[in-house]
């Protein structure tokens, strides 16, 4: 099982939508609970941002490599967690 970090900032209406399909995966498959999961708010936490290589937000890693950057529905974040299971 592999980490998964997403990089964010509150007032992102596309970071709200992905942390709302965040929650709906993890009550559909109780099995993403367990995931290790970090969430870096880039304006409160600039210096861990820095360390990465992204431009748009959501953006998620899984362990330290970019699996998906920008808008993110339901199907985008499923797919992050099965690259983290995988």
């Amino acid at each position: 099982m592999k980490k998964i970090t997403m990089f964010m900032f509150e007032s992102c209406p596309h970071c709200k939508l992905a942390r709302k399909c965040l929650d709906e995966l993890k009550a559909e498959h109780p099995e993403y609970a367990a995931v290790p999961f970090e969430m870096v708010d880039e304006k409160k936490q600039p210096d861990v941002a820095a360390k990465y290589d992204y431009y748009y937000v959501p953006t998620f890693f899984v362990d330290g490599e970019k699996v998906h950057e920008g808008h993110a529905e339901k199907a985008d974040v499923e797919k992050v967690f099965k690259t983290a299971l995988a």
